[in-house]
């Protein structure tokens, strides 16, 4: 039998963050790949959907492992991301839907332009977001960068919802107007 399996989460976890060799990783996938996937089929009801946000959620698991602070077990906390991952692009998709693409030939490319012009609104934002008071900038990195929901920011923060909304409407606004500002 690996050594690796004979690790509980949390131990893979401490020596992914220690050494960054794959294999830790690997294991934590092979344990819930199929539990994310059930989870995540039970929610969309569509077995493509179910696939897609499987991998998008190891993805961004992978990026912000280091997040991980045994609060609660590894288990908990990854279907704790599962479920408002998919919620998330549930909510998203009601907001935008997407029409799809029938004849890919008929759709071109984003041209290098348009990538320069991103990679600058991106720069201007980061910009923006360190100009911004520490509480406001904090606040919306939890909801954008983070994905946490009002109620969970709620919580972290000791607030009740509206006064989390209200801070996230003002945050929202002021990085709006610093960013029209910078790029003006």
């Amino acid at each position: 039998m690996n050594m690796k399996n004979q690790l509980s989460d949390e131990e893979l976890i401490r020596q992914f963050l220690q050494t960054r060799v794959g294999p830790c990783f690997e294991t934590l996938y092979k344990r819930y790949a199929h539990k994310v996937y059930a989870r995540c089929f039970s929610i969309t009801k569509d077995t493509e959907k179910a696939q897609d946000y499987t991998h998008d959620i190891f993805i961004r698991l992978f990026a912000r492992i280091d997040r991980f602070q045994e609060r609660s077990t590894f288990a908990t906390w990854l279907y704790s991301i599962t479920y408002n991952y998919c919620m998330d692009q549930l909510r998203a998709n009601k907001r935008l839907p997407m029409a799809p693409l029938d004849d890919y030939s008929e759709y071109q490319f984003a041209i290098t332009d348009e990538n320069e012009l991103v990679e600058f609104s991106l720069q201007q934002l980061a910009e923006v977001m360190v100009e911004m008071p520490t509480q406001e900038a904090s606040l919306l990195r939890l909801k954008y960068q983070e994905g946490l929901n009002i109620r969970q920011i709620a919580t972290k923060l000791n607030l009740n919802d509206s006064a989390v909304k209200m801070r996230l409407k003002r945050s929202r606004d002021r990085a709006k107007r610093l960013y029209n500002v910078a790029v003006c």
